[in-house]
């Protein structure tokens, strides 16, 4: 099945597309799995493609997911099949969960008879920050096959810092959320010469971005960790003008709700305090992102021992801490158990631990992984059937 699957992902890759809307992503799904005796339906407010496999014995129900959207990068590579699409590019490595899924779904339609229950396999647009999974979640995924699914699981392929092949999740959270702090800063400005006649929003705004490190060492558990980052910061047209207004966006990454609700309530406060004390005013706003990703421990133990029996134990490595990189299937776990998988992608000859990472314009996945992507995804939901 490899040389096949090589040709899907390289397909994939060569026309990415981004967002909730990826039509030709999508056919490319739908005829990789023509001719296999599953029920396809498709997203109303997406691009989604949900298929379901009947077993041949009357069971339990099993989900499967893999993400499919690219992100808007320009491809730099020099991969022959390197994007075709200016400014698109597949750097996070959802063409090779795409394909893996689709073997996955050939390798169980070939034992449909012996599985003791229904799969659902859960294409899915949307994940790089458009919450697919929500919306898939709020069109009725987790009951495509009638019965709510009872155990979910995802794979993950990442270039750096976990050696080729290996494979690893944790029990708890796995991932982090991430919530957004945009702020402006309100003042009124003025000529550079006179800032007593200005309030000027910048070194009030500069002290935020700073302030706003010291909450997390001061105000946050150093044993329930926060990540804050600052990534963009915009102010002023003119050296020799007082603008406005200033303003800055920033990402907050938790591993805990309890983390996430004191960091969010804590920085507005202090945000809105050190405008005051500038007599100045701010507008903020906080939208929700993705919430942490948390893996139910006996799905976690469980999708260990299952890579372990089928690859060899040394394929498995136990992951320390979570990564606070952040994932909607975050909404999927967070209704039913499972786990999220990680599988470590960079190429043989390259150390990961100097590898490009995701989400560079240089990032090369290492496609012998995707053999054994589909069968640890098909196993699991194999053996997870036979309870």
């Amino acid at each position: 099945m490899q040389e096949d699957l090589v040709a899907l992902r390289r397909a994939v890759h060569a026309e990415p597309e981004v967002g909730l809307d990826l039509p030709r992503t999508r056919d490319k799904v739908v005829a990789a799995l023509d001719g296999l005796p599953l029920e396809l339906s498709f997203g109303a407010g997406l691009t989604s493609v949900v298929a379901v496999l009947r077993g041949g014995r009357a069971g339990r129900t099993v989900l499967l997911r893999a993400d499919m959207d690219a992100l808007p990068l320009t491809e730099r590579t020099g991969l022959d099949f390197a994007s075709t699409v200016d400014g698109v590019m597949h750097a996070c490595g959802h063409d090779l969960h795409t394909a893996m899924l689709v073997g996955a779904a050939r390798l169980l339609a070939a034992r449909r008879e012996e599985l003791a229950g229904d799969v659902v396999f859960m294409f899915q647009p949307g994940e790089e920050g458009d919450d697919g999974a929500a919306l898939m979640v709020g069109e009725g995924v987790l009951d495509a096959a009638g019965p709510r699914v009872s155990a979910a699981y995802a794979m993950h392929v990442f270039t750096a810092g976990l050696p080729h092949g290996v494979f690893t999740t944790r029990p708890g959270p796995v991932m982090a959320s991430c919530d957004a702090l945009d702020v402006t800063v309100v003042g009124s400005g003025g000529h550079g010469s006179a800032p007593h006649k200005a309030r000027d929003p910048i070194p009030a705004a500069c002290e935020m971005v700073l302030a706003l490190q010291t909450l997390v060492t001061r105000r946050m558990d150093v044993f329930d960790p926060v990540v804050l980052t600052t990534g963009q910061f915009h102010a002023g047209s003119r050296r020799n003008a007082i603008p406005d207004v200033a303003r800055f966006d920033t990402t907050v990454r938790t591993f805990s709700a309890r983390a996430r609700d004191k960091v969010r309530a804590a920085a507005a406060e202090l945000v809105t305090s050190i405008a005051a004390a500038h007599g100045l005013s701010v507008e903020l706003s906080t939208p929700d992102g993705y919430p942490v990703t948390v893996n139910d421990p006996a799905e976690a133990a469980f999708a260990a021992s299952t890579i372990s029996d089928v690859l060899g134990e040394t394929r498995f490595q136990p992951m320390a801490t979570p990564f606070a990189g952040a994932e909607d299937f975050s909404r999927v776990l967070a209704e039913v158990p499972g786990a999220f998988v990680i599988l470590g992608a960079c190429p043989p000859d390259v150390d990961p631990d100097v590898a490009q990472d995701n989400h560079s314009e240089s990032v090369v996945f290492d496609e012998g992984v995707l053999a054994d992507g589909a069968a640890v995804y098909a196993e699991l939901a194999a053996r997870r059937l036979e309870g």
